[in-house]
């Protein structure tokens, strides 16, 4: 029989299961991430009875709350750094759509602002967002 010494020999860790639980977390993290920051803002759209969905594929949303704050893409802006992070923001093809939800007690002075700068900025089509009108609500 062996005498025991006084080293202690140190258990090995396995790191695989860490290292696998981790990438799952980034990528459940990836995909959760832009559905939680699609609206920050909590904006009341005007009703309208005519539109037609907006294509998600290359629109720049631009939200406008009630108190006044911008949001692009769901990232809050300041109204002096508006056309910068716009021009970071739409894409450099000549397909630049961009539009704008406005709470409808936000005064038309704003919505201008952005459609100016829109304009400035070379953006080809412009909207408006809306909510559907119900029938029984006509003025």
């Amino acid at each position: 029989m062996k005498a025991p010494t006084g080293r202690r020999t140190f258990a090995e860790m396995n790191l695989i299961p860490l290292i696998d639980i981790s990438l799952i977390l980034v990528i459940i993290f990836m995909v959760l991430t832009p559905i939680l920051v699609q609206s920050q803002l909590t904006v009341k759209l005007p009703k309208a009875q005519s539109g037609s969905p907006a294509a998600a594929d290359a629109t720049v949303n631009v939200q406008i709350g009630r108190s006044g704050a911008v949001t692009i893409e769901g990232k809050t802006v300041r109204w002096d750094k508006l056309e910068r992070e716009l021009t970071l923001r739409l894409p450099r093809s000549a397909q630049k759509t961009l539009l704008v939800q406005a709470d409808r007690s936000v005064p038309v002075e704003k919505v201008v602002t952005v459609l100016d700068i829109a304009k400035r900025l070379g953006v080809g089509k412009l909207g408006i967002g809306v909510s559907p009108e119900s029938p029984d609500n006509k003025p």
